[in-house]
């Protein structure tokens, strides 16, 4: 077992569950979540990146290109400090809207400001917002958040690492620069962990809260089709719900139960869900990370059982009931095939996905691993979906788990 100390026997787990699930449902949302002023419409979970000894961290700028959900006429950024050890002195700051390649659009360029001040310093542990901006951002744009670090200490820098898109850095403060000129593209996301918007009276967000499923790994680069793209495409298309955005809080490598890479999403959930401005509703996919370490038997983690992650996955509901969101459960999509599958893991992953269809603890499911299954081997990919890993989908994959998603769960 896992959890050293807690009696954790299938009944007793899935019965105390479902009924304080049921409990929540009769009381928790009788009145709906008041209003938000903010919402979110471009999210993304920064994890610790050490910085390497011949990189040239400072006297830098960081131009991240976001893809954001949901529009509007007053936005605001979020910068992040969460894993430096040290404060983060921040010289300068812009947000524009992108040409693409890392260029932006002429006459979109707006400096940031921090209570009137184009600089900051954000304390080591810490994330601050920006001053409102007004600017006209389309649902489903490009955007360019550019960050000058000028020179100091610098050894560990907060990034989301996995960006599926393309980003720049260039030497000096080129924060207002047009095109990006003597730039190093990357991979990844540095010092900018969201985008708001100021909300309308019915404008909330939708968390997808995950792994590298989620984060969209081996879709194709720079064409945003993570299958939380692809969901809010579908909202924007859908008149009685294009005021809902889509914030994707997934980490390639994430577990519910353990830190790896990045912190467990029992560690994570109050920064990357409960503390995001209007969200109204969390999807969970997650788990097969976990269950992924069956394959080791030496590793300490190998015990992990259904279980486990069950006690997990209704920790999450608890605490998301708890501020008033509801919480839908995903099922988690094929892995036969994959590097470290099993036939005991498969075994895990079915009486997961078997709780989260039937127990009642989630606010309600969609169905990930029907919509991506092949129908003559249901524990595999279909071929279409299957980005040739067994892990994770393609394109086509992460389309059809968005299509999975029942629409009418948030009207």
């Amino acid at each position: 077992m896992m959890r050293s100390g807690l009696a954790v026997g299938t009944a007793p787990v899935w019965c105390a569950a479902a009924i304080f699930g049921a409990m929540f449902a009769g009381s928790a949302f009788a009145a709906d979540k008041p209003a938000a002023d903010w919402v979110g419409t471009w999210a993304a979970s920064p994890v610790a990146v050490p910085v390497k000894a011949d990189e040239s961290a400072a006297n830098a700028t960081y131009r991240d290109v976001v893809h954001i959900s949901l529009g509007g006429n007053t936005l605001r950024v979020q910068l992040t400090n969460e894993f430096g050890s040290t404060p983060l002195k921040v010289g300068a700051a812009h947000l524009a809207a992108s040409a693409g390649s890392g260029a932006i659009q002429a006459g979109s360029d707006h400096a940031l400001m921090f209570g009137g001040k184009p600089d900051v310093i954000i304390p080591a542990g810490a994330f601050v917002l920006s001053d409102p901006v007004t600017m006209t951002a389309a649902a489903m744009s490009d955007l360019a958040v550019s960050v000058y670090v000028p020179d100091q200490p610098l050894a560990t820098k907060s990034c989301h690492s996995f960006a599926a898109s393309t980003n720049y850095t260039m030497p000096g403060d080129e924060t207002a620069a047009a095109t990006p000129e003597n730039a190093k593209e990357t991979g990844s996301w540095c010092f900018v962990k969201g985008v708001e918007v100021k909300a309308g009276d019915k404008d909330a967000a939708i968390v997808a809260f995950g792994d590298s499923i989620t984060d969209g790994a081996h879709s194709t680069a720079n064409a945003n089709h993570r299958w939380p793209d692809y969901l809010a495409a579908r909202l924007q298309a859908d008149k009685k719900l294009s005021h809902l955005s889509v914030l994707d809080e997934g980490i390639g490598g994430n577990r519910v139960l353990r830190d790896g890479y990045g912190p467990s999403a029992l560690a994570r959930f109050d920064r990357d869900v409960l503390s995001q401005d209007g969200v109204k509703y969390v999807i969970v996919l997650e788990s097969i990370n976990d269950i992924g370490r069956i394959h080791n038997p030496a590793d300490p983690d190998a015990g992990v059982t259904a279980e486990d992650l069950i006690w997990g996955l209704t920790q999450l509901v608890t605490r998301a009931h708890a501020h008033g969101i509801k919480i839908y459960g995903a099922t988690l999509t094929p892995y036969m095939g994959a590097g470290y599958s099993t036939e005991r893991g498969e075994q895990v992953r079915e009486a997961v996905n078997q709780w989260i269809r039937t127990g009642g603890v989630f606010d309600g499911a969609f169905d990930f691993d029907k919509a991506t299954q092949d129908p003559q081997k249901p524990t595999w990919f279909l071929p279409a979906d299957d980005s040739g890993d067994h892990l994770h989908p393609q394109d086509a994959g992460y389309k059809a788990m968005a299509d999975a998603i029942d629409l009418k769960m948030f009207k």
